[in-house]
């Protein structure tokens, strides 16, 4: 089994008036392919900013970063947007869906984006990973008119447009009540049991129920690296 992710003494800094803080500090971590692994720790630990590193949404002070078998740090910008939109599923605690744009026609926007679909399979694409995810029936809507869990199952559908080997989740339950965070957490342990590596940044205790890894920061470091199944406790 090869490896989805391996980062490599990484470091990530950020200017802060005279000085700058240290957000990822000589951080290792390596995740094998269909791995579902949640990050935790509290706020200001680094979770967001590793998150972002993995989908070369940020670059690292110093170290490197391979993700879906591409050493992040030799791609150019346009290279890393092509590279995520075909190989990186994200999915975010605010949805970020286009609200000017019906349900369907935001899961369509990655796959016109990468073009690895053709044209006319993307609505019957869209269509698939709506019911996928059990809201086909509000495809035509705008996002405004569904409820949070459904927006995020809307989002869910939209990661998953280019069937992507790695998905990215930063709080994806942080805005949901705690029966729909359930189902949200749920419909993850779905699409990792399809084979699709898993990384959620979270603060939800029952994360451990789903989750085949639990990797704690602090101040940018690991702490802790377990395997819940395996009855480890923190």
């Amino acid at each position: 089994m090869g490896h989805a992710v391996q980062v490599r003494d990484v470091v990530k800094t950020y200017p802060l008036g005279a000085g700058e803080v240290v957000a990822v500090d000589h951080l290792n971590l390596e995740i094998a392919q269909g791995e579902f692994v949640a990050i935790v720790g509290r706020s200001g630990s680094g979770k967001t900013t590793l998150l972002n590193l993995l989908a070369g949404i940020d670059r690292p002070t110093s170290g490197t970063v391979h993700a879906a078998g591409v050493d992040l740090g030799s791609l150019s910008e346009s290279g890393l947007a092509a590279w995520r939109g075909q190989n990186v599923g994200l999915v975010f605690q605010f949805f970020q869906l286009l609200p000017t744009l019906t349900v369907a026609e935001n899961v369509l926007l990655p796959m016109d984006f990468a073009k690895t679909i053709p044209v006319a399979e993307r609505r019957h694409a869209a269509q698939f990973l709506l019911e996928r995810v059990g809201i086909g029936d509000q495809a035509d809507k705008l996002p405004a008119t569904l409820s949070g869990g459904q927006q995020q199952r809307a989002a869910i559908a939209r990661a998953l447009a280019n069937d992507p080997p790695l998905l990215l989740a930063d709080e994806p339950t942080g805005n949901l009540d705690s029966a729909t965070a359930e189902a949200v957490l749920a419909l993850f342990a779905d699409v990792h049991a399809e084979g699709r590596t898993i990384v959620v940044v979270t603060h939800e205790r029952d994360i451990r129920s789903i989750v085949g890894r639990e990797v704690t920061l602090q101040d940018g470091r690991i702490v802790t690296d377990e395997t819940p199944s395996a009855g480890v406790s923190a």
